[in-house]
């Protein structure tokens, strides 16, 4: 016993803490058993704007090889050095703790602190705690677009742009240079304007990991399980700067941007992420192959990534021009890909799309190279189109499929290899369950090339 706390002590000495917070058992879906868990506070923790803080829940003692090669003391002294609090779950090697069975455990812990309640903790933030596997390390909110606050127009006061952001997980001092997944958040920043106080805020930045918004709320593990697989992950700000629901054009209807986003800024923004995302990974030891994981709102910005059509406005626009935009795969779920075809969808599709569109754009008929432009199936334009996987349920919205059915049509007839994953659950879903994770990953696998060794 004094041995132990001698140890505490000594570690609470190195990390510069205020000690351990906490040690107690948690119950796993993943393993069936309760694991241990000990909970860190840093000396000086970053909290986010709510005054929550800022959480790593660190996953170690795994059954999966370990990529990063500093010990695990090692890399959860950095990550209190840099403010976080750490959650470590100790798996004790079990058989169970690899993939896809892990994702569970992804699930059950992004839900656990969404509602506020994860191993004691009430205050880690909702939009800003992450997962990581042992070995990996975070870069958070990284710039990657300068927004233009003309597109949207809203709030009136927002003149200056805000930057867009994005996280990244990457293994530290890695064996293997490894690919990465990028994903676009189905959840949006935007600027808020305060009343009160009569000047903008920072309430609403950085929520492209609001949980209640995103992976809690759809029981979403497939990226921050990727670690599991042997790949980093990446998720970035929405390109739509705005809340969902509102938007318009200079002179414009209030909410004409209702229920979408705008061309040429979407798929500037997409592009320019990629770009930093990959001049970046390679400054942290990653690949430079990269994959797009997309869902709902969040495909249809991600699916900007995936064509080869070289538009200079859209090129030579945003950070570290002259950098790759290339994607190697994509693994695209329900969303809007053409927008010219949202009056022939089999069902009544999205109503304020149809309203919207028309008042942005003028009439279809009139204006299509316009409505065309606006949609990713147009930078699809040969062969040289990044691979894609598929995703839906067929009782989710009916004009989804219809437009993954055209898209897939588009690919197949330039021989762009194309698949589906079909029914892994119900409704407007992301797959949760292991036979459909397992195809994800083995598709990125695929088609993103195999981890460089290290000499």
């Amino acid at each position: 016993m004094i041995v132990r706390i001698t140890i505490l002590l000594f570690f609470s000495i190195i990390y510069g803490l205020d000690g351990f917070a906490a040690n107690g058992k948690w119950k796993s879906n993943a393993t069936g058993d309760s694991i241990s868990y000990t909970i860190t506070d840093a000396k000086t923790p970053a909290k986010d704007f709510a005054g929550n803080y800022v959480t790593i829940v660190y996953l170690e003692n795994l059954n999966i090889k370990k990529i990063g090669r500093n010990n695990n003391q090692q890399d959860v002294a950095w990550l209190l050095s840099k403010g976080y609090r750490i959650i470590q779950l100790n798996y004790g090697s079990n058989r169970h703790a690899v993939s896809p069975s892990i994702n569970a455990d992804i699930i059950a812990i992004n839900q656990a602190i969404a509602a506020g309640k994860f191993c004691g903790c009430n205050n880690c933030s909702k939009y800003q705690s992450y997962i990581l596997f042992e070995g990996y390390r975070i870069v958070r909110n990284v710039p990657y677009f300068k927004d233009d606050p003309s597109v949207y127009n809203t709030p009136e006061e927002y003149k200056t742009g805000d930057s867009l952001n994005m996280d990244i997980v990457y293994p530290a001092n890695p064996s293997k240079a490894v690919p990465v997944i990028l994903e676009f958040s189905y959840s949006n920043s935007y600027a808020t304007y305060d009343a009160d106080k009569k000047r903008l805020t920072a309430a609403n930045k950085n929520q492209r990991l609001k949980l209640a918004y995103t992976l809690a709320g759809f029981k979403d593990s497939f990226l921050e399980g990727a670690p599991a697989v042997g790949m980093a992950w990446a998720i970035a700000d929405h390109p739509k700067y705005c809340p969902w629901g509102k938007g318009k054009p200079v002179n414009g209807r209030n909410d004409t941007y209702k229920s979408y986003e705008t061309n040429p800024d979407a798929a500037r923004k997409v592009r320019s992420a990629v770009r930093t995302l990959r001049k970046l990974g390679n400054q942290l030891g990653l690949s430079g192959e990269i994959g797009i994981f997309g869902f709902s709102r969040g495909s249809t910005a991600g699916s900007m990534a995936i064509g080869d059509r070289k538009v200079l406005a859209i090129e030579n626009a945003g950070f570290n021009i002259g950098v790759s935009d290339k994607v190697q795969a994509a693994a695209l779920g329900p969303g809007v890909f053409d927008y010219t075809l949202i009056y022939d969808s089999p069902d009544k599709g999205d109503a304020s799309l149809k309203t919207g569109c028309l008042l942005a754009w003028g009439d279809l008929r009139k204006n299509y190279a316009k409505w065309q432009s606006m949609g990713s199936a147009y930078f699809v334009q040969s062969a040289a189109t990044a691979p894609v996987i598929f995703f839906y349920n067929t009782d989710d919205e009916q004009y989804y499929q219809y437009q993954i059915a055209h898209l897939k049509a588009k690919l197949d007839s330039l021989h762009v290899p194309s698949s589906t994953l079909i029914n892994y659950g119900h409704g407007h879903a992301v797959p949760q369950t292991a036979a459909s994770l397992s195809r994800l990953y083995r598709f990125f696998q695929h088609y993103l090339k195999p981890p460089i060794i290290r000499r």
